[in-house]
């Protein structure tokens, strides 16, 4: 299945979400979005709001500097 990946990195809240939501919304149902975001408020935020939205986050992974959240297109 194809993984597609959303650098969000220096994108402010609430906009890395809006941002990660349209993305979202516009892949087939079951494809992967990989998204980078910053530490702190972005990933604190960004992936409870697209859980309350529906989407399912596969897995969230520290990198160096950044964090990458998979999450599954409805």
């Amino acid at each position: 299945m194809e993984k597609s990946l959303l650098d969000l990195r220096g994108t402010p809240c609430p906009i890395n979400f809006i941002r990660s939501k349209l993305q979202l919304e516009r892949m087939s149902a079951g494809e992967l979005l990989e998204i980078w975001l910053d530490g702190g408020e972005p990933i604190e935020q960004v992936p409870n709001s697209l859980t309350i939205e529906g989407y399912t986050i596969e897995s969230t992974q520290e990198r160096e500097g950044f964090f990458a959240l998979s999450v599954r297109a409805k």
